[in-house]
């Protein structure tokens, strides 16, 4: 499996910082924060983007995928939610990034029928234009649909290949599912994984890799027993959490971390 982190643990760090962070520590590849408070998002110009993607080649580091925050189950209309997944996937087209990550966002407004059937629509017309640029749309388990059982709602229904899932390890947790149950929902659809730690259901500051509760050796033992061969992102919040340590000073430790349980599930 390949080692990534997320830029929502270094918010606003320009782009060569981030390739040299990853570069020095050991990382393969990078997960962007498309949002206008980071240096790579939707608004940048052409000329920008060919820096980006130079910047990271130059480095020797991938573009995982650009975490976006288009919600495709939330109600009202369709073509807001639409522009904001074509304006993602350009943006992944010009930078060679595979994915892009979108949010369920069904929120209390509709019954959860209503909410899949609302993403599995948008899915599946974002899914085309998706499939002309050769990007992937990974709808993460999160929010209203935070289990592999409730995303799979909603992958079933649009059964194409260019949509798939992005597991976050926290939120299926929370969520009361086990690895177990969440690999085999989303493994046909599966794009990464997103692993993280934390003290406990009521406090979700981020801690460093292995010092928390969450199941990451469960998950990785079992994604390499299944032959799994994707990557692991580290998505450490400290974008919303301003007292959890710096992520920069972590990231040797949590390299060194995630390559243990690999090589103790070889």
């Amino acid at each position: 499996m390949k080692l990534a982190f997320s830029t929502l643990g270094v918010p606003g760090l320009p782009v060569a910082d981030v390739v040299r962070l990853a570069a020095t520590h050991g990382y393969h590849g990078v997960e962007l924060r498309a949002h206008p408070e980071e240096p790579v998002h939707p608004g940048i110009g052409l000329t920008e983007r060919v820096d980006v993607a130079a910047e990271f080649k130059a480095g020797g580091v991938e573009i995982l995928g650009l975490a976006g925050y288009a919600r495709v189950a939330e109600p009202g209309d369709d073509a807001p939610v639409l522009t904001d997944i074509r304006e993602l996937l350009d943006l992944a087209r010009d930078l060679g990034a595979p994915y892009v990550r979108v949010f369920p966002g069904g929120g209390t407004e509709q019954s959860p029928a209503e909410a899949d059937a609302t993403a599995a629509r948008r899915l599946g017309e974002a899914a085309e234009y998706a499939a002309d640029l050769g990007v992937r749309i990974l709808l993460e388990t999160h929010d209203s649909h935070r289990t592999g059982a409730d995303a799979i709602r909603v992958l079933g229904l649009v059964g194409h290949r260019q949509v798939g899932s992005l597991w976050d390890v926290m939120h299926t947790w929370l969520g009361g599912e086990q690895p177990s149950s969440t690999y085999a929902a989303l493994s046909p659809y599966l794009g990464y994984v997103q692993v993280k730690d934390i003290a406990s259901a009521e406090d979700t500051t981020p801690l460093p890799l292995g010092t928390g509760v969450l199941p990451l050796a469960e998950c990785v033992e079992l994604l390499s027993r299944e032959g799994w061969d994707g990557w692991l992102c580290w998505e450490y919040e400290k974008r919303w959490y301003e007292a959890a340590a710096p992520l920069p000073g972590l990231l040797e430790a949590g390299r060194e971390h995630l390559a243990r349980l690999l090589n103790d599930s070889a």
